[in-house]
Formats: structure tokens, sequence, C-alpha cells
């Protein structure tokens, strides 16, 4: 009989707690989405969804979705937030409420365009960095930040500043924003495996061909910095669909990296595991390879490579119907949807 009363006590502490869980995610303008089981059981990953064009705020949530229900890791998506309502708006470049959950993360993904935000928020993502932990740039990350004052300028992807030129990007991830180098909206990008690299963690499982995206290669200046290893080159391709052929001439020799590992020594003396890819638009995440490439990235960036399977679980948690990539006017964004309305 006592062993019942336990029993039904316990149950009842956990429905309580799920519902306190529950309240709370409705009421914060972020979505938390807890681990079951698996490796990441106990660590914490912080997404950061804040661009107008590559459909970021689909993308992330969906990561989020794969890395927590197949494989354990607690995750917490940030997106750039309209003040007025609490809605999602990429087009609101200066608001992403919730980055103090940084503290408490063990990886930050970040999927971020342009961004001038103010000085209590930005130290949040600066402080995380110069800590010297693990980080995940995908697509605009080589450019998050477009600052026009205060204390953290060097930060931003035009900085002139002596030994940190380039901003955040360039010093974090291995480059800024230079130049599309496939035509934006019309040569695809087809990832190839860079040579000697076929056993690296990170591909372990990738098969050849299968890391695609709709998105076009962005140009980087070579070599990358001696502290970064391209993993993944990318081949442009006459069009947008997966079977396109290459294009012929100088835009694939040489390729450009479009995936590639690197650390950040912070001023705190840390160094950090990086990863950064330039694919990472919705359309590109709907390709197994690419969504393999990222979640054992996410393995390699925490030291746990030793932990990524012979082929990693990636498939989509629910639906996934990803949006095309492009900017969108206020009017015609989808009004009213707040973080916890994503919650499943």
């Amino acid at each position: 009989m006592e062993r019942v009363i336990i029993q039904i006590l316990r149950s009842m502490f956990i429905c309580l707690a799920m519902f306190a869980a529950a309240c709370a995610s409705a009421s914060e303008p972020w979505l938390t989405i807890p681990g079951g089981k698996g490796p990441g059981k106990g660590k914490t990953v912080v997404l950061i969804a804040a661009d107008e064009e590559y459909r970021s705020e689909e993308t992330l949530p969906q990561l989020a979705r794969i890395l927590a229900k197949r494989h354990g890791f607690n995750c917490i998506v940030l997106f750039g937030i309209d003040p007025k309502d609490g809605t999602i708006c990429p087009n609101v470049t200066n608001n992403i409420p919730g980055l103090e959950n940084l503290k408490k993360a063990d990886l930050l993904i970040m999927l971020v365009r342009w961004r001038d935000l103010p000085d209590d928020q930005i130290k949040q993502i600066v402080d995380y960095a110069e800590n010297g932990k693990p980080i995940i740039g995908m697509r605009t990350a080589t450019h998050p930040f477009a600052l026009k004052s205060g204390p953290y300028l060097k930060y931003s992807w035009n900085s002139k500043v002596p030994d940190y030129e380039g901003g955040f990007g360039r010093q974090v991830f291995g480059e800024t924003w230079i130049a599309h180098h496939g035509e934006h909206g019309k040569e695809g990008t087809r990832g190839i495996i860079a040579a000697g690299q076929e056993a690296h963690p990170i591909l372990r499982g990738v098969a050849p061909g299968s890391i695609f995206g709709s998105t076009d290669v962005y140009e980087v200046r070579l070599p990358l910095p001696d502290d970064s290893l391209p993993l993944v080159l990318g081949e442009v391709t006459e069009t947008l669909e997966s079977d396109s052929k290459p294009v012929t001439g100088p835009k694939n020799s040489p390729m450009m990296p479009v995936a590639w590992t690197k650390t950040y020594r912070g001023s705190s003396g840390n160094a950090g595991r990086v990863f950064m890819t330039t694919m990472g638009s919705a359309q590109d995440f709907a390709y197994e390879g690419t969504r393999r490439l990222l979640v054992n990235a996410v393995y390699w960036t925490l030291g746990m490579e030793s932990r990524i399977p012979a082929k990693t679980s990636v498939g989509f948690v629910g639906e996934f119907n990803p949006s095309p990539f492009h900017f969108r006017k206020m009017e015609d964004w989808k009004p009213g949807v707040k973080p916890s309305d994503l919650a499943r």
C-alpha cells in the first residue's frame, strides 16, 4: 500500500512539474524543448533564429526538435520578437529576448543576419564567445551584427578595428560577408567532401551527394584562417534542383569551402570549438545530408565525437514544410505567431 501511495505521489509531482513548465513556456518569448533520452541528456543548446531572408524561424525550431527528441539535448530557441505584441518577426532587427539563457548554455547555434542589438543583449552573445565556449554558425552568421554605435562596434561585420577586422563573423567563424559566389536564386550548392576529410567525425554517415541546398555558394577569402579546416566544398549547380549539373568555368575552379571547423580563443584565454557552414536556409535543411552535417557538428563542437553513430538519426519531428528564401515586407509577414505557439 505504501509503495502504491508513493507511486501516486510521484506521478502527481511529475504532472505538476510538467504543468508548471508548460505555463512558464507559454509566458516566455522563446521556445523551450526539453530533451528526451539520448547522449545529449543534461546538455543545453541555445539556438538563435534572427534573419529576414533564409527562414531561420522555421529551420531552427525543427533542428531543436531533432536534437531534443532524437538525441536528448535540452533546446531553447530565441527569435527576433516584435516588442509591441510578442510575436516572431524577423524584420525586427533590434530585439532578441532571452539571450540570458546563454549563461546556462553548453552550445550556441546561430543563424543571425545584420542585427543592431542593444548593448545588454549583444553583451550576452559576446560574453559567451569570449569565454571560449562552443559555437555553430549557419549561413548569415558570417555577418550577424550591423551595429551603429556603442561599446561593441568591433563585433560588427565591417569592423576595421586592428586585430579584429571583419568583426564577429571573421574572427569567430573565419569569414565575414564578402559576396555571392553562385548566382543568387538561380544556382544551388552541392556539397563535395574535401579531399582527405572523409573520415572526419562531422562527416560520419554523410553520403556523397547528400548535402545540397538551393541557396548559392558564398564567396570566402582563400585560404581561410590558419586555424580553420575545410570539410565540405560547394559545387555550384546550374539550377536549384538536386540533380542539376555543375556549372562550368571559374565558379568551380577552385570551389569555395561551405563548411569548416575552427577554434576561437576568447579574451578569457579559453579556446572553443567552432563549426561554420554557409549553407542553412529552410530549403537546404530539407536535405538529409545537410541535416546530418549539422547534427554531427553539434556532437563534435561539444567534444562528443566518440558518441556520433555510424548514421545519425536526423528524421523530422512533426511536419516540416520549408518556405522559399526571400525577403518579406512587414505586411507580408505571417502575423500573430508567438514562440509558445510553436511548442508541440
